[in-house]
Protein backbone atom coordinates (compact mmCIF):
# COMPACT_ATOMS: atom_id res chain seq x y z
CA UNK A 1 0.00 0.00 0.00
CA UNK A 2 1.12 3.66 -0.32
CA UNK A 3 -0.70 5.93 2.37
CA UNK A 4 -0.32 9.76 2.62
CA UNK A 5 0.29 10.83 6.65
CA UNK A 6 -0.10 13.44 8.80
CA UNK A 7 -2.93 14.74 6.97
CA UNK A 8 -6.65 14.86 6.00
CA UNK A 9 -6.41 15.85 2.38
CA UNK A 10 -4.77 13.36 -0.24
CA UNK A 11 -1.31 14.12 -1.56
CA UNK A 12 -1.06 17.24 1.18
CA UNK A 13 0.84 14.90 3.51
CA UNK A 14 4.15 12.33 3.96
CA UNK A 15 3.90 9.69 1.56
CA UNK A 16 4.69 6.13 2.70
CA UNK A 17 5.37 3.05 0.70
CA UNK A 18 4.42 0.15 3.34
CA UNK A 19 4.86 -3.82 1.87
CA UNK A 20 2.51 -5.42 4.24
CA UNK A 21 4.24 -8.66 4.09
CA UNK A 22 7.97 -8.55 4.37
CA UNK A 23 8.87 -11.93 6.26
CA UNK A 24 11.73 -13.67 3.99
CA UNK A 25 13.02 -10.51 2.00
CA UNK A 26 17.05 -9.81 2.53
CA UNK A 27 17.77 -6.85 4.17
CA UNK A 28 19.32 -5.59 0.31
CA UNK A 29 15.95 -6.27 -1.51
CA UNK A 30 14.20 -4.27 1.54
CA UNK A 31 16.64 -1.59 0.53
CA UNK A 32 16.66 -2.08 -2.89
CA UNK A 33 12.86 -1.79 -3.31
CA UNK A 34 13.37 1.87 -1.04
CA UNK A 35 15.63 3.45 -2.90
CA UNK A 36 13.04 2.10 -6.08
CA UNK A 37 9.88 4.03 -4.14
CA UNK A 38 11.91 6.77 -3.93
CA UNK A 39 9.89 8.36 -0.57
CA UNK A 40 11.93 9.63 2.68
CA UNK A 41 10.43 5.99 3.78
CA UNK A 42 9.28 2.57 2.91
CA UNK A 43 8.21 0.15 5.35
CA UNK A 44 7.86 -3.86 5.54
CA UNK A 45 5.64 -5.22 7.84
CA UNK A 46 7.13 -8.96 9.42
CA UNK A 47 6.34 -11.18 12.14
CA UNK A 48 6.25 -9.83 15.91
CA UNK A 49 7.62 -11.33 19.15
CA UNK A 50 5.00 -12.14 21.54
CA UNK A 51 4.52 -8.39 23.05
CA UNK A 52 4.02 -6.52 19.69
CA UNK A 53 1.11 -6.95 17.10
CA UNK A 54 3.12 -7.08 14.51
CA UNK A 55 6.91 -5.83 13.64
CA UNK A 56 8.39 -3.02 11.13
CA UNK A 57 11.17 -1.99 9.42
CA UNK A 58 12.05 1.55 8.45
CA UNK A 59 14.56 2.05 5.16
CA UNK A 60 15.53 5.80 3.36
CA UNK A 61 16.12 5.63 0.29
CA UNK A 62 20.10 5.08 1.72
CA UNK A 63 19.59 3.41 5.08
CA UNK A 64 17.98 2.05 7.89
CA UNK A 65 16.01 3.68 10.61
CA UNK A 66 15.83 2.55 14.02
CA UNK A 67 12.40 4.76 14.59
CA UNK A 68 10.38 6.93 12.27
CA UNK A 69 7.13 9.05 13.41
CA UNK A 70 5.05 9.11 10.36
CA UNK A 71 6.04 5.47 9.08
CA UNK A 72 4.91 3.99 12.64
CA UNK A 73 1.05 5.77 11.90
CA UNK A 74 1.45 4.91 8.14
CA UNK A 75 2.39 1.54 9.06
CA UNK A 76 -0.34 0.73 11.53
CA UNK A 77 -3.29 2.30 9.00
CA UNK A 78 -1.89 -0.28 6.62
CA UNK A 79 -2.18 -2.98 8.53
CA UNK A 80 -5.59 -2.20 9.87
CA UNK A 81 -6.57 -1.54 6.45
CA UNK A 82 -5.71 -4.97 5.88
CA UNK A 83 -7.16 -6.81 8.61
CA UNK A 84 -5.18 -6.49 11.38
CA UNK A 85 -6.66 -6.95 14.89
CA UNK A 86 -4.75 -6.30 17.92
CA UNK A 87 -4.42 -7.73 20.74
CA UNK A 88 -6.13 -4.65 22.42
CA UNK A 89 -8.83 -2.38 21.57
CA UNK A 90 -6.92 0.82 22.57
CA UNK A 91 -3.22 0.39 21.88
CA UNK A 92 -1.63 -1.49 19.23
CA UNK A 93 1.84 -2.32 19.86
CA UNK A 94 4.42 -1.72 17.15
CA UNK A 95 8.03 -3.40 17.57
CA UNK A 96 10.24 -1.79 15.66
CA UNK A 97 14.44 -1.29 16.58
CA UNK A 98 13.86 0.74 19.39
CA UNK A 99 11.56 -1.41 20.88
CA UNK A 100 7.73 -1.49 21.52
CA UNK A 101 6.43 2.13 20.38
CA UNK A 102 2.39 1.88 21.43
CA UNK A 103 -0.44 3.77 19.46
CA UNK A 104 -3.09 4.84 21.43
CA UNK A 105 -6.65 4.44 19.50
CA UNK A 106 -8.66 6.43 21.92
CA UNK A 107 -8.31 9.78 20.48
CA UNK A 108 -9.54 11.76 17.28
CA UNK A 109 -6.74 10.34 15.90
CA UNK A 110 -4.43 7.75 16.42
CA UNK A 111 -1.18 8.79 17.94
CA UNK A 112 2.06 7.05 19.52
CA UNK A 113 3.63 7.71 22.55
CA UNK A 114 6.76 9.65 22.16
CA UNK A 115 9.81 7.34 22.61
CA UNK A 116 12.46 8.82 25.36
CA UNK A 117 14.44 11.35 24.25
CA UNK A 118 17.97 12.20 25.15
CA UNK A 119 18.40 16.35 25.55
CA UNK A 120 21.77 17.52 25.27
CA UNK A 121 22.54 20.98 25.19
CA UNK A 122 23.83 22.44 21.85
CA UNK A 123 26.93 24.54 22.25
CA UNK A 124 27.19 28.40 20.92
CA UNK A 125 29.75 27.42 18.49
CA UNK A 126 27.33 24.58 16.32
CA UNK A 127 24.62 27.09 17.10
CA UNK A 128 26.28 29.99 15.32
CA UNK A 129 27.19 27.95 12.53
CA UNK A 130 24.10 26.54 11.84
CA UNK A 131 22.50 29.84 12.51
CA UNK A 132 25.29 31.08 9.90
CA UNK A 133 24.45 28.40 7.42
CA UNK A 134 20.52 29.37 7.22
CA UNK A 135 21.28 33.22 7.27
CA UNK A 136 19.73 33.89 10.18
CA UNK A 137 19.87 36.81 12.61
CA UNK A 138 21.25 36.46 16.17
CA UNK A 139 17.48 38.11 17.21
CA UNK A 140 15.52 35.18 14.94
CA UNK A 141 17.32 32.85 17.47
CA UNK A 142 16.28 31.63 20.54
CA UNK A 143 18.10 28.81 21.18
CA UNK A 144 19.28 25.37 19.88
CA UNK A 145 19.02 21.96 21.57
CA UNK A 146 20.63 18.26 20.64
CA UNK A 147 18.18 15.31 20.99
CA UNK A 148 18.13 11.76 20.20
CA UNK A 149 15.13 9.54 19.79
CA UNK A 150 16.10 6.72 17.53
CA UNK A 151 17.60 9.41 14.86
CA UNK A 152 19.52 12.16 16.18
CA UNK A 153 18.42 16.02 16.01
CA UNK A 154 19.98 19.44 16.03
CA UNK A 155 17.21 21.74 16.53
CA UNK A 156 16.79 25.98 16.14
CA UNK A 157 14.06 27.17 18.30
CA UNK A 158 13.52 30.75 16.08
CA UNK A 159 11.62 33.63 17.10
CA UNK A 160 8.39 33.09 15.07
CA UNK A 161 6.54 30.76 12.81
CA UNK A 162 7.33 33.31 10.05
CA UNK A 163 10.82 33.04 10.65
CA UNK A 164 10.64 29.27 10.05
CA UNK A 165 8.69 30.02 6.76
CA UNK A 166 11.19 32.58 5.21
CA UNK A 167 14.18 29.97 4.98
CA UNK A 168 15.46 28.79 2.53
CA UNK A 169 16.15 24.92 2.28
CA UNK A 170 18.74 25.06 -0.50
CA UNK A 171 20.74 26.58 1.99
CA UNK A 172 21.57 22.95 3.46
CA UNK A 173 22.31 19.62 2.14
CA UNK A 174 22.76 15.95 3.60
CA UNK A 175 25.35 14.95 4.73
CA UNK A 176 26.69 18.30 5.69
CA UNK A 177 23.85 19.02 7.98
CA UNK A 178 22.74 16.12 10.04
CA UNK A 179 19.26 16.09 11.11
CA UNK A 180 18.54 19.42 11.15
CA UNK A 181 15.42 21.24 12.63
CA UNK A 182 13.94 24.28 13.12
CA UNK A 183 10.38 25.02 15.06
CA UNK A 184 9.01 28.79 16.24
CA UNK A 185 5.73 29.49 17.41
CA UNK A 186 2.60 30.91 15.46
CA UNK A 187 1.19 33.78 17.57
CA UNK A 188 -1.59 33.11 20.40
CA UNK A 189 -5.00 32.40 18.58
CA UNK A 190 -3.61 30.93 15.64
CA UNK A 191 -4.89 27.39 14.18
CA UNK A 192 -1.41 25.74 14.97
CA UNK A 193 0.88 26.54 17.57
CA UNK A 194 4.01 26.28 15.90
CA UNK A 195 5.79 25.64 12.55
CA UNK A 196 8.46 22.80 12.78
CA UNK A 197 10.42 21.90 9.09
CA UNK A 198 12.97 19.40 8.90
CA UNK A 199 15.79 20.39 6.37
CA UNK A 200 18.71 18.26 4.86
CA UNK A 201 17.24 14.77 5.90
CA UNK A 202 18.96 11.43 5.24
CA UNK A 203 16.43 10.86 2.72
CA UNK A 204 18.13 12.61 0.31
CA UNK A 205 15.67 15.29 0.14
CA UNK A 206 16.13 19.26 0.69
CA UNK A 207 13.24 18.99 2.92
CA UNK A 208 10.98 16.19 4.17
CA UNK A 209 6.99 17.10 4.27
CA UNK A 210 6.04 15.98 7.70
CA UNK A 211 8.37 14.25 10.28
CA UNK A 212 6.79 12.79 13.79
CA UNK A 213 10.10 11.98 14.86
CA UNK A 214 11.42 15.36 15.08
CA UNK A 215 7.71 16.27 16.98
CA UNK A 216 8.34 13.92 19.00
CA UNK A 217 11.99 14.78 20.37
CA UNK A 218 10.79 18.96 20.48
CA UNK A 219 7.80 17.48 22.71
CA UNK A 220 9.90 15.92 24.87
CA UNK A 221 12.65 18.62 25.01
CA UNK A 222 9.34 21.68 25.99
CA UNK A 223 8.33 18.46 28.19
CA UNK A 224 11.61 18.67 29.88
CA UNK A 225 11.39 22.35 29.89
CA UNK A 226 7.53 22.68 31.70
CA UNK A 227 6.41 24.51 28.56
CA UNK A 228 4.69 21.72 26.33
CA UNK A 229 0.83 23.29 26.14
CA UNK A 230 -1.82 20.54 26.99
CA UNK A 231 -3.02 20.09 23.58
CA UNK A 232 -1.28 21.61 20.57
CA UNK A 233 -0.97 21.31 16.65
CA UNK A 234 1.95 21.79 14.54
CA UNK A 235 1.68 22.88 10.90
CA UNK A 236 4.41 21.40 8.92
CA UNK A 237 5.07 21.16 5.24
CA UNK A 238 3.98 24.52 4.17
CA UNK A 239 6.76 25.49 2.10
CA UNK A 240 6.41 22.20 0.44
CA UNK A 241 2.82 23.06 -0.75
CA UNK A 242 1.57 20.62 1.94
CA UNK A 243 -1.12 20.57 4.81
CA UNK A 244 0.69 18.56 7.81
CA UNK A 245 -0.90 18.51 10.66
CA UNK A 246 0.37 16.84 13.74
CA UNK A 247 -1.90 16.12 16.72
CA UNK A 248 0.40 16.65 20.38
CA UNK A 249 -1.36 15.93 23.53
CA UNK A 250 0.02 15.72 26.89
CA UNK A 251 -1.24 12.76 28.65
CA UNK A 252 -3.97 13.93 31.24
CA UNK A 253 -2.70 11.33 33.89
CA UNK A 254 0.82 11.64 33.27
CA UNK A 255 2.69 14.74 32.24
CA UNK A 256 5.27 12.67 30.80
CA UNK A 257 3.61 11.14 28.51
CA UNK A 258 3.60 12.54 25.09
CA UNK A 259 1.43 11.43 22.25
CA UNK A 260 2.21 12.47 18.41
CA UNK A 261 -1.26 11.83 16.27
CA UNK A 262 -2.19 12.66 12.91
CA UNK A 263 -4.63 11.09 10.37
CA UNK A 264 -3.57 8.93 7.50
CA UNK A 265 -5.26 8.24 4.38
CA UNK A 266 -4.77 5.34 1.95
CA UNK A 267 -3.98 6.30 -1.60
CA UNK A 268 -2.41 3.60 -2.96
CA UNK A 269 -3.36 -0.71 -3.18
CA UNK A 270 -1.56 -3.38 -4.96
CA UNK A 271 0.66 -6.29 -5.51
CA UNK A 272 4.56 -5.74 -5.17
CA UNK A 273 6.59 -8.12 -7.11
CA UNK A 274 10.15 -8.65 -6.09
Amino acid sequence: MQCDVFTSVPCKGNGLAVVLDGDGLSDAEMQDFAAWTNLAETTFLLSPSDDADYRVRIFTPGREMPFAGHPTLGSCACWLHAGGVAKSRDVIRQECAIGIVEIDMTGAVPAFVAPPTQVTAMDNQTRDRLAHALNLRPDQVRGGILLDNGPEWQVLELASAQDVLDIDAALVRWPDYVGLGVVGAYPPGSECGFEVRNLAPSSGMSEDPITGSLNAAIARWFVAENRLPERTIVSQGTCMGRLGRVHITRDATDANRVLIGGNTRIVIQGTADL
